[in-house]
């Protein structure tokens, strides 16, 4: 963790520094701001949707919505005929995908929703144009994005010309694969002034191609891929009726990732021409009308001591693949361990995919992380 003037600086303190400033620059410029809304990767945890929420309490913003950034993506491609739009995210950290069915039938009402994070209600005038609901049939989501990409590239030129790892060489590695989404081979000089080496980095689409399959990036491209179709299936829907597959963000650019979807996708199926602009003109469309119906991609539990075991256990009460809102609420009845107990801990947990075995959570203003079952995130 970096210092500044002897105290420790966090990611949450330097994402609250960022957002507060680009905020306020734009409310000095612009005026009021009476609606903002946050994007998020598909696995985003309810810790990071709190931290958006605590950042926003110190902003003078009526209300504050969060949406899926590949919802966002499908709302901001503006297509009219497709229905069913199936969209990939590949942005620089995340993996996102989205089936989402537009609808702009009468039935669909004009209120606009999302998960609300600050209060506040506002319903603006409905556009023909657009649609009125959005439908989430299925997601999917990985840490997987071009941070990776970059980090093998280096890896490479470390095995094989000992370049140093460090954050200039990472930004060069970016740089590089940036070039190969328009250009067959790129090129890269870089000066070690401490050991006064020159360095010539050097790759080509074909070997670029290869280190991404050693590196099981397609495997985990399909993994995701099958996952959403597996949810679509039960939705009645298969591959066939999918009307349009949007590609969103810069490593979706890569003609790598263009060829890995062309074997599930017809070309003239495939659009890839707002790579960033949709998500943001997507999340704009919560206040013109637009109601998103989705679901609950984690399951939530609550955790109780397992004697036989003896260690912590999760009994499930809000599985994944909830739609959200909920209509009736959740009640739980606890009872004590023992005899005049004098309390109770209750413990909310956010349970994630059950192959994992991280478990991160807040003990006071300390991020604690534990080696444990499936348990990503928790809500205390």
């Amino acid at each position: 963790m970096p210092e500044l003037d002897g105290q420790i600086v966090r990611f949450e303190r330097a994402g609250q520094w960022f957002l507060t400033d680009v905020i306020r620059r734009l409310q000095a410029m612009e005026g009021a701001i009476e609606s903002l809304v946050f994007t998020v990767p598909v696995d985003s945890f309810e810790a990071y949707r709190h931290w958006l929420l605590e950042v926003c309490r110190f902003l003078d913003i009526e209300q504050v919505r969060l949406l899926d950034e590949p919802t966002a993506a499908a709302l901001g491609y503006g297509l009219e005929r497709e229905r069913n739009l199936l969209v990939i995210d590949v942005g620089g950290g995340t993996l996102d995908l989205s089936l989402v069915q537009l609808d702009r039938g009468e039935n669909a009402s004009a209120k606009p929703l999302g998960f609300l994070l600050k209060w506040g209600q506002k319903v603006l005038d409905d556009s023909a144009q657009r649609p009125t609901l959005a439908r989430v049939l299925a997601k999917a989501g990985q840490n997987l994005g071009g941070s990776d990409l970059d980090e093998w590239l280096v890896e490479h030129f470390a095995s094989t010309q000992g370049l140093a790892v460090t954050p200039l060489t990472l930004r060069l590695a970016e740089r590089l694969k940036i070039r190969l989404s328009s250009q067959a081979d790129a090129t890269e000089v870089y000066f070690d002034d401490e050991t006064l080496e020159s360095y010539e980095l050097q790759m080509d689409r074909d070997r670029f191609h290869t280190l991404l399959q050693q590196h099981q990036f397609f495997e985990r491209l399909d993994e995701s891929l099958n996952q959403v179709l597996r949810q679509a299936r039960r939705q009645g829907l298969e591959v066939a009726d999918i009307e349009a597959v949007v590609l969103v963000g810069g490593t979706a650019q890569l003609p790598a990732v263009q060829t890995w979807i062309a074997q599930y996708f017809p070309v003239e199926k495939i659009r890839r021409d707002k790579p960033f602009e949709a998500i943001a003109h997507g999340a704009l469309q919560l206040y013109q009308g637009v109601e998103v119906k989705d679901f609950l991609y984690h399951s939530y539990g609550i955790r109780y001591w397992d004697r036989r075991n003896n260690r912590h256990g999760w009994h499930p009460i809000v599985n994944q693949g909830q739609p959200y809102p909920m209509a009736t609420p959740i009640e739980l009845l606890l009872g004590a361990s023992m005899e005049n107990q004098p309390s109770i801990e209750l413990v909310v947990g956010e349970i994630g995919d059950t192959s994992s075995s991280t478990e991160i959570f807040f003990e006071g203003d300390r991020l604690v992380t534990r080696t444990t079952g499936g348990l990503l995130r928790l809500l205390r």
